[in-house]
C-alpha cells in the first residue's frame, strides 16, 4: 500500500472512531501515533484490531467493554493502558462506582496486589482529570 493510501485509510478509519465514539477520542489516537518515534504503527493496529474490530460489534454496550477492558487490565497489571482506559470508559457511561465496585470484585479474581494497584491508577486518573476529589 502506498503512503498516500496508507494515510487515507489512517484518516477514514479515525473518522469511524470521530463518530462512533468521539472527536476527542480520534485525536488523542492521532496525537499518540505521531508522537512514537519507535514503533509508531502501533496506534494503527489498536484502532483497527480493538476499536473498529472489536468495539463496534452487536452485544455489549461500550459501557459493558469497558468494564470489561478496565478488569482485564487491572488483572494484568497493565497501569499505563489502565489509566487510559478508566477515563474512556467514564466517557463510555461507566460510574465511579460501578468502577470502585470492579476494584472490590478485582480482589478476589485478580488478587489484593492487582487490585490495590489498578485502585491507585484509578484514583491518579480520576483525580488529574477533576472526577473525583482528593479527601481533605
Amino acid at each position: 500500500m502506498s503512503d498516500d493510501a496508507k494515510t487515507a485509510q489512517w484518516e477514514a478509519d479515525l473518522a469511524v472512531v470521530a463518530e462512533q465514539f468521539s472527536p476527542a477520542m480520534a485525536e488523542r489516537l492521532r496525537t499518540f501515533t505521531a508522537s512514537q518515534a519507535f514503533g509508531p504503527e502501533i496506534g494503527e493496529l489498536a484502532t483497527r484490531n480493538a476499536y473498529l474490530a472489536l468495539w463496534l460489534r452487536p452485544g455489549l454496550t461500550r459501557c459493558e467493554r469497558s468494564l470489561i477492558t478496565v478488569a482485564m487490565l487491572v488483572a494484568l497489571h497493565a497501569q499505563e493502558e489502565l489509566a487510559i482506559h478508566a477515563r474512556i470508559a467514564t466517557e463510555n457511561g461507566c460510574t465511579v462506582e460501578e468502577l470502585e465496585e470492579l476494584i472490590y470484585h478485582s480482589t478476589a479474581y485478580a488478587g489484593f496486589p492487582a487490585a490495590s494497584s489498578g485502585r491507585s491508577t484509578i484514583q491518579q486518573c480520576f483525580l488529574d482529570a477533576g472526577i473525583i476529589s482528593a479527601k481533605e
